[in-house]
């Protein structure tokens, strides 16, 4: 198939997804192949823990939502 044909074929595809009022989005993610992802993810978390740990208000929020959430569930 030659790339002018594919080229066709996306072009009319978007142009039906704009018809039905849809509109393209990219959106950038961490790169989980990376080798330094993982120990990003335990310092971010680490820092995370740390400002929760110093927030003594947010245990209290943190039972007072989860008690509103009760029967929510079957």
């Amino acid at each position: 198939m030659a790339t002018t044909d594919v080229n066709a074929r996306v072009q009319r595809h978007r142009d039906a997804l704009r018809m039905a009022g849809l509109r393209p989005v990219q959106i950038w993610v961490p790169d989980t192949r990376r080798p330094d992802f993982a120990q990003e993810c335990r310092r971010q978390s680490q820092l995370v823990a740390q400002s929760d740990a110093a927030d003594t208000g947010l245990q209290q929020f943190m039972d007072a939502a989860l008690a509103d959430v009760d029967g929510w569930t079957p």
